[in-house]
């Protein structure tokens, strides 16, 4: 009963979190309006958090090995409390993004070392369904909490927005409290030691690997709305159960992740990535073809967040066998370097549409996947762990 208590908790925080780092972006026009800003400036709250977030997150992380994680944790929460609520609390453009920066500073840490104990309270045969829910609980986000989050902001005013999340942390603290072990094993080491971890090539391979996804996603992702509005020739309304729908594949995504990491995992990703580059090759084409062009960013979705359980696996099973002093820090590749590709993509997209149509990102984004197909058979073919779990 415990462990459910603490897995329904684990999705909780990420859910949380994905509200805290997603919800900005359907409040931004509601900003704009109170601080009298144009929405390019505003853009940077979104860019600033992304890139405080990667910046912050493996150094946080390590310091933070020097106490026990659950202490740790219960402080990083109190100041990610103190930073949302301040972001309820702004009243000028410079101090949101402050308090932006202060939450971005934990909010990586936060899930990495909820990843790390989720590898130790979970039951060797449901680390991967807990691993793919948590996952889940950023999709979770994006599908209800940045929803609600707008509608609170449209009906109230954006501050009420944080709140709500400022609330969901207090909820969230308290629980922490009660159910977060205190005995799991750690062991400590200098900053430069954990560091030693980017030393192996196939960490090295996982995390450009992880990027290059992300990159391919946020190619198309980016202008998401325009690719919908006008080059499928949808209607806003339709957009609103496009975007709405994408969520639901994305969570699709990441419990065929769960479920590919139970059975091999980085074995069976090779199949996954080869269909991701089929999908993007052939996005430009169909794109006229509206149902079709959906039904393809629907397989797309599903393929963006498959990688997630059985990179996060794979991270800490070769942390916990080569490199226990750099556990925490394995824990937290997969957020600091999708945020990195997520940024890449975004860079890479804007960069595009001044040089080429809108329709044919899918031929630019088709670049990353490449790349993350032939990262993924190598790296299948050096990693020897999970192999006993294909099926």
């Amino acid at each position: 009963m415990k462990y459910r208590l603490q897995a329904i908790l684990f999705v909780f925080v990420a859910f949380m979190l994905g509200c805290n780092e997603y919800m900005i972006v359907g409040v931004l026009p509601d900003i704009s309006h109170e601080f009298h800003d144009s929405l390019s400036k505003l853009g940077l709250l979104v860019t600033v958090f992304a890139m405080v977030y990667a910046v912050s997150t493996p150094i946080v992380t390590s310091f933070s090995n020097r106490w026990k994680r659950h202490r740790a944790l219960l402080v990083m929460i109190g100041i990610f409390l103190v930073g949302n609520t301040w972001s309820a609390l702004a009243t000028n453009y410079v101090s949101l993004l402050l308090s932006r920066i202060l939450t971005s500073t934990v909010a990586g840490s936060i899930i990495s070392l909820i990843f790390v104990l989720a590898n130790f309270v979970a039951p060797t045969h449901k680390r991967a369904s807990l691993m793919s829910w948590i996952f889940a609980g950023f999709s979770i986000a994006s599908v209800i909490g940045v929803p609600l989050g707008t509608i609170i902001s449209t009906h109230f005013t954006w501050h009420d927005s944080f709140w709500m999340v400022t609330i969901l942390t207090v909820f969230v603290l308290g629980f922490m409290i009660w159910l977060v072990p205190r005995d799991t094993p750690q062991v400590q080491s200098t900053l430069s030691h954990q560091f030693n971890l980017f030393k192996d090539v196939r960490i090295i391979m996982g995390v450009i690997f992880i990027v290059a996804v992300c990159a391919a996603d946020y190619t198309l992702y980016t202008y998401i709305r325009p690719l919908v509005t006008n080059e499928m020739g949808f209607d806003i309304t339709w957009l609103n159960w496009i975007l709405f729908a994408m969520g639901i594949f994305f969570i699709i995504g990441n419990k065929f992740g769960g479920y590919l990491a139970d059975r091999g995992g980085i074995h069976r990703l090779p199949h996954v990535y080869i269909t991701m580059l089929v999908l993007y090759l052939a996005f430009g084409p169909l794109l006229p073809f509206k149902w079709i062009a959906v039904a393809l960013v629907a397989g797309l979705c599903i393929t963006f967040a498959s990688y997630g359980s059985s990179t996060q696996l794979m991270f800490l099973d070769i942390a916990e066998k080569e490199y226990p002093h750099a556990l925490d820090l394995a824990s937290s590749l997969n957020s600091i370097f999708a945020n990195i590709g997520i940024s890449l993509g975004s860079f890479t997209a804007a960069e595009a549409v001044h040089f080429t149509s809108m329709r044919n990102l899918g031929y630019v984004g088709s670049v990353y996947a490449l790349l993350a197909t032939l990262l993924i058979f190598a790296l299948s073919k050096r990693y020897d762990g999970m192999k006993y779990n294909v099926k």
